[in-house]
């Protein structure tokens, strides 16, 4: 039998982070003022093995999850990344695996993505507008790299290709309907997620918090929406198509419309210590006991006593208060 934690949610998704490093310098992510030249980011020696990962991966398939999803940082930063993929798609038992990116390294590396065993892929991707793009970015990327990003990944096959865009209040909010009808056209799933208070560097506040309902009102006003029911137990967009039948967004609501009720998530760090909450403070290491000879069983009593014990329900919770205490930073854990 499957463990369940105190709210009786299933562990059915592991979120890999495989590096704490990022080619882009996002403002609500990891901004350029705190990540700077002399950031020290994590040394390779602390980063979890390729083999370790793999090892992670199998005991969490034993105890019930399906889906794997690759995160950094920026995932495609990791050297021999291909290599970690074709490891993981030969786990019995794996539904789907899939990976969240910036995309601008994908004309190089989604053909090998594709052949190691990479389902789909998931790229952020902001705004169109290209001066409002380099603001959110840290002039890291223009536009057309990202896209020409997507469109390698599209040639590769990685699909259904979703697009992931936040938005904040009064930075991208004017671009959100140029986004979609971009989207719509072709074939892309957009998912838009409003500004989250990840880590305690982004400055969050909450009246930079552009809605879920604002981006739903703006784009049927334009394209009319209309609402549609979620495609399995745990999935956090709420989901809306076009009624012309031409396609579907969805929006990521942690901040109005808390999802945590149905949150079957575990993450793992790049240094191998599990959360299992976007908004965590803190983590239980099993990179230290593997690297000290525990056993498979060992590490699943581990895994088992983390997910069980498990009451998280922070979105549900939030407060002014609780926004600004410090949490584990969104480069370190994933999105």
């Amino acid at each position: 039998m499957f463990p369940t934690d105190q709210f009786q949610r299933p562990m059915r998704d592991l979120r890999i982070s495989v590096t704490d490093r990022c080619n882009f310098r996002c403002t609500y992510c990891m901004p350029a003022d705190v990540f700077d030249d002399h950031y020290q980011f994590l040394p390779h020696s602390d980063l979890l093995t390729f083999e370790e990962i793999d090892r992670i991966a199998r005991i969490a398939v034993k105890m019930g999850v399906v889906k794997l999803r690759i995160t950094g940082g920026e995932p495609l930063v990791r050297k021999g990344i291909d290599q970690l993929i074709g490891m993981l798609n030969q786990i019995p038992g794996v539904n789907d695996i899939a990976m969240t990116s910036n995309g601008v390294l994908l004309p190089q590396l989604a053909e090998q993505l594709r052949d190691a065993g990479l389902k789909r892929i998931s790229v952020s991707l902001d705004t169109l507008d290209d001066t409002v793009f380099r603001q959110m970015n840290g002039n890291r990327s223009d536009v057309d790299q990202v896209i020409a990003g997507i469109q390698a990944a599209e040639r590769a096959g990685l699909t259904p290709i979703k697009i992931n865009a936040v938005i904040k209040r009064g930075v991208n909010d004017h671009t959100v309907v140029d986004l979609a009808r971009f989207c719509k056209e072709r074939g892309y799933t957009l998912r838009f997620i409003e500004y989250m208070d990840v880590g305690t560097r982004n400055g969050w506040r909450m009246e930079d918090v552009f809605t879920a309902r604002e981006i739903i009102e703006r784009i049927d006003a334009v394209m009319p929406l209309e609402p549609i029911d979620s495609g399995y137990f745990g999935e956090v967009a709420e989901r809306w198509r076009y009624r012309d039948g031409s396609g579907e967004i969805g929006l990521i609501a942690s901040v109005t419309q808390p999802f945590c009720g149905t949150c079957t998530r575990l993450r793992v760090s790049p240094k191998g210590s599990l959360y299992t909450c976007l908004f965590a403070q803190h983590g239980i290491s099993l990179r230290d006991p593997m690297r000290a000879g525990a056993s498979d069983d060992e590490i699943t009593a581990l895994m088992q006593r983390v997910w069980t014990q498990r009451a998280d329900r922070y979105s549900e919770i939030r407060t002014s208060e609780t926004a600004r205490q410090s949490k584990i930073e969104m480069n370190y854990i994933g999105g």
